[in-house]
Formats: C-alpha cells, structure tokens, sequence
C-alpha cells in the first residue's frame, strides 16, 4: 500500500525504517532519500511508525458538559 503519494513510498518502506531506528515519518522518508512534500500522509506514516514499534494508539480526550 502507498503511504505517501508525492514520494512513491510504500507502507513496507515505512516499516522498515521504522525497524532501523526512523521514529517520525520525516525519518522513515530521509531513509528512502525523500522529505515530505504536501504532508497529508504524516498522520498515516506515523501510525504505522508506532504500530511497528509498539506504541499504543494516542486518544483524543475531550471534556464533557456538566
């Protein structure tokens, strides 16, 4: 699957950088020799980061009305 559209950079590119230290989409792209461009991929890129080393999932909490 694509990741990033405007670099070619597929989710098992960002995987495997991840495995090789990357631990922010602008680290798993300088791997493949790229920088982000348009930036609608940052949010995916950075999930599947986390997902291949072990993060948990962020939540957004939001407070409820009393």
């Amino acid at each position: 699957m694509i990741v990033c559209i405007c670099n070619r950079i597929t989710e098992a590119e960002v995987r495997t950088a991840a495995r090789a230290g990357a631990t922010t989409p602008e680290g798993a792209y300088a791997c493949q020799r790229c920088e982000v461009q348009c930036g609608c991929c940052l949010d995916y890129a950075q999930e599947v980061i986390d997902k291949e080393l072990g993060r948990p999932r962020l939540r957004l909490v939001t407070a409820q009305a009393a």
